[in-house]
């Protein structure tokens, strides 16, 4: 899965260098194996942030991109879309990606992480829990949006994220992102055209692996 998901990385336009950061030995061999690049880091991090960040307080990069691992078919176009957001917009700091949820089961899913977002498209909230809440069954649907692991960072701003505290939020939904929600900082919302299958269940794993097989350049 680890190969599937840096190749995609390294298929977009906008990245220069990828790296995959780990505390496995496992899958440091792994990637080395296909040809990759991974860097060893400490085995204390209690995020996908923290341990991006020992890593990018070594680089002179501006831009950091968090593709995360469980996301084997992430297409390079939305890692584009997410870095194109602070490269056109100097004042965002940090990125990520939706897509709208079709599925009734996906919006009940813990595994699937909402998100809800304010009218200039910063996010309001993210949760497991089904977001937001149509009271009393009225007509319609809810505007329910699917997040996408997937995140772009002033690297000096993920610097300082990563010197911070975990919050409360954070802890409870086991969702690094609320840090920076918590913390008073702002988190742009791009809406992506392609969708992407995170791997968080056995279940998704067939699914993945049925979808990688129908698709042989996947």
């Amino acid at each position: 899965m680890v190969e599937h998901v840096y190749r995609r990385a390294a298929a977009a336009r906008l990245v220069n260098t990828v790296l995959v950061a780990t505390d496995d030995e496992r899958v440091r061999d792994a990637v080395e194996a296909f040809g990759g690049n991974a860097w060893m880091t400490r085995p204390d991090h209690r995020s996908g942030t923290d341990r991006l960040a020992e890593v990018a307080a070594a680089l002179s990069c501006a831009v950091v991109v968090n593709v995360q691992g469980d996301e084997p078919l992430l297409a390079p176009e939305s890692i584009d879309e997410a870095i194109a957001a602070l490269l056109e917009d100097p004042s965002n700091q940090m990125a990520t990606l939706c897509r709208p949820i079709e599925e009734p089961s996906e919006f009940r899913d813990p595994n699937v992480v909402k998100v809800v977002k304010d009218r200039s498209g910063f996010a309001l909230y993210f949760s497991r829990a089904p977001i937001p809440y149509l009271r009393g069954g009225a007509g319609g649907t809810a505007p329910a949006l699917k997040h996408i692991g997937l995140y772009v960072y002033r690297r000096e701003f993920l610097l300082r994220l990563a010197s911070l505290a975990p919050t409360p939020l954070e802890t409870a939904e086991s969702l690094e992102q609320l840090r920076a929600l918590e913390h008073g900082f702002r988190i742009r919302i791009v809406e992506s055209a392609h969708d992407s299958v995170g791997v968080d269940t056995p279940a998704d794993l067939e699914r993945v692996r049925r979808l990688v097989a129908a698709t042989p350049c996947a």
